[in-house]
């Protein structure tokens, strides 16, 4: 195992205990709940294919998600403490939850009980499957040899390039989960009309409306064209993945017209399909889907 740092990350990032077991990651994971009483760990507990079959079989229920604990990341950080292990632990961006806190004051306590621990805590300014592409460049950097100071600054670099283009089945999830802000004033209510969003800099942004759900998907590939074109940087120095929620089969097809587009952008041979899990579920509902983009570090 690379042993020049640990690697920590809330469960925002979305992955498997054996992809986290395999890449020597730490994972913290959030809460959900679906009666508002009861609180399991994500990924632990509770299955994200059960969440979401969950949400399916009770479209009127809408489930909570809670962030770990300052004491959650006082259990994960004190024993690399203890043992003189720098530690680099990546937080969903601080705009969505107050998981990069709750880390900061376990870092804050550790260090007082530990005055010499090396322990930097990353506001990943993004979320779900991109923040699991952020996560991915940490575990490169460290596995070849980068020092803890040298991997931050390189993936503090990349943050502001991250992009997450995509769409929801259903407003509903965003309006209970407080989380519709600037998103709201584009539908404004009309029937039927679903929207293009944008997560930039921690937060979502409006980016259109379509009715067709197969139009809005047809318009994200448009977007991200656009935006490779765009942006100045060249599309071959990229991470991508598409992000789904419940249905796999429509994410599939997605992914191969996604790919279709990236393979003339700029070569791109593969194209990863991951599930969005619980932690952003609870806001996008069963039917999110999209695409991440990531400047590697």
């Amino acid at each position: 195992m690379p042993s020049k740092f640990a690697l920590i990350s809330d469960g925002s990032c979305d992955f498997s205990l054996e992809e986290a077991e395999r890449s020597h990651v730490t994972l913290v994971p959030f809460y959900v709940s679906f009666d508002d009483t009861t609180y399991r760990k994500e990924g632990i507990e509770v299955g994200v294919r059960d969440f979401y079959e969950e949400m399916v079989s009770h479209p009127g229920v809408y489930p909570k998600s809670s962030m770990p604990s300052v004491d959650d990341y006082i259990q994960v950080f004190r024993p690399f403490a203890a043992e003189g292990t720098p530690m680099l632990c990546i937080c969903i961006t601080s705009k969505f939850s107050g998981s990069y806190n709750c880390a900061a004051t376990a870092a804050g306590i550790l260090r007082e009980e530990y005055p010499t621990c090396d322990l930097h805590v990353m506001d990943s300014r993004v979320n779900t499957v991109l923040q699991g592409e952020l996560v991915r460049e940490a575990i490169r950097l460290r596995d070849e040899g980068c020092t803890l100071a040298e991997t931050v600054k390189r993936l503090e670099a990349a943050i502001p390039t991250g992009r997450i283009i995509f769409t929801i089945g259903s407003m509903d999830y965003l309006k209970m989960g407080g989380r519709i802000g600037k998103v709201a004033s584009v539908v404004s209510g009309a029937l039927g009309i679903k929207p293009l969003i944008v997560l930039k800099e921690g937060e979502i942004f409006p980016a259109g409306i379509f009715r067709s759900r197969e139009k809005g998907k047809t318009r994200l590939i448009e977007l991200t064209r656009r935006h490779m074109e765009t942006c100045g940087d060249d599309p071959r120095d990229y991470r991508y993945v598409v992000g789904y929620g419940y249905d796999i089969e429509e994410a599939k097809v997605f992914r191969d017209k996604m790919l279709a587009m990236l393979k003339e952008l700029c070569g791109l041979e593969a194209l990863e399909v991951c599930q969005i899990g619980a932690t952003i579920g609870v806001h996008t509902g069963p039917y999110p889907i999209g695409i991440g983009l990531l400047k590697r570090a």
